[in-house]
């Protein structure tokens, strides 16, 4: 039968603050020299109790009206996303339609027939 070690948060401290002091080269060597039995165990305590558990995360503290505000200029930022894309859709609607009207018409030069019309109704 395997035997189950239970660890007390007071050890597990201890050993990620010895690691963090840069008294172990590795969260192995860690484990090892405080007789640690699974490979990974030591590795799961610094990154759950150790300080780099905050590396790479932002913390936001805001008030409640600065919270409302951000959601709002998101919703905001979201709304003028979909009008520009709309609008860029327009565009080129706009152009293939140029494009069949000009042949139709019987007009090479769209580009010509663009800058010469360009402004008028």
């Amino acid at each position: 039968m395997k035997s189950v070690m239970r660890y007390s948060e007071a050890f597990k401290l201890q050993v990620v603050r010895e690691l963090e002091k840069g008294r172990f080269a590795s969260a192995f060597e860690a484990g090892r020299a405080y007789g640690v039995k699974g490979q990974g165990t030591v590795g799961y305590w610094v990154r759950r109790y150790g300080k780099d558990h905050l590396l790479g995360k932002v913390v936001r503290v805001m008030k409640a009206d600065e919270q409302a505000e951000v959601q709002a200029l998101r919703k905001r930022v979201r709304e003028l996303e979909r009008a520009l894309a709309d609008a860029h859709i327009d565009l080129r609607l706009d152009d293939a339609y140029l494009q069949i009207a000009c042949r139709a018409a019987g007009i090479e030069d769209v580009e010509g027939f663009k800058k010469k019309h360009a402004g008028k109704p």
